[in-house]
């Protein structure tokens, strides 16, 4: 039974770069974006939840983001969650809203996202050619059992590579949109 597939090399290349995009998404760019507060949790019910499972998020202006908490015992353990992530942020009790303006980035921290950008492209690249690696191996030992052909092997070994360099393509062009977005606000 062969070991190599192209399909399943495919798919976690694949998933490497969505992996990336969420990253990218998750950084602070001036604008309001949902994605933001991802990383946010709240103690509530006596267990830490994320913020989408006690809450719905909302961005009803450019810079402003909008959590409307849907028990209202739990508005004062969202609001130290918000705090906690250390995103910069300032929550604003209104009602059963809490309102988050998103201020301004400075240069220097914008420098920082920037750099943060692309530590996370290069761990995609990271991920990518580990699973780059694993396909070479399975096509060599699949060409030590004799199953396949060198030739053969050569050949998915070209096909292997030239996901590796779509997939790498992709993440750079993440990072890079993400970079330009962050650096020009």
């Amino acid at each position: 039974m062969a070991k190599y597939d192209k399909a399943d090399i495919d798919r976690r290349m694949a998933g490497a770069v969505e992996s990336l995009k969420s990253d990218l998404g998750g950084l602070r760019t001036g604008r309001a974006n949902v994605t933001l507060l991802d990383p946010v949790v709240a103690e509530v019910y006596g267990a830490m939840m994320p913020l989408h499972q006690v809450a719905t998020v909302s961005a009803p202006e450019p810079r402003m983001l909008s959590v409307q908490v849907w028990d209202k015992g739990n508005m004062s353990a969202v609001e130290r969650g918000i705090a906690k992530a250390g995103l910069g942020l300032n929550p604003m009790i209104d009602g059963q809203t809490i309102r988050l303006p998103i201020p301004d980035l400075t240069e220097e921290r914008r420098k920082e996202l920037a750099k943060l950008a692309g530590q996370y492209a290069e761990k995609a690249r990271i991920a990518i050619r580990n699973v780059r690696r694993d396909g070479m191996e399975s096509l060599k030992e699949d060409e030590k059992k004799k199953e396949i052909s060198e030739d053969e092997r050569k050949r998915m070994e070209d096909d292997v590579q030239k996901l590796t360099d779509k997939y790498v393509a992709d993440a750079d062009a993440a990072a890079e949109a993400k970079e330009k977005e962050i650096l020009t606000q």
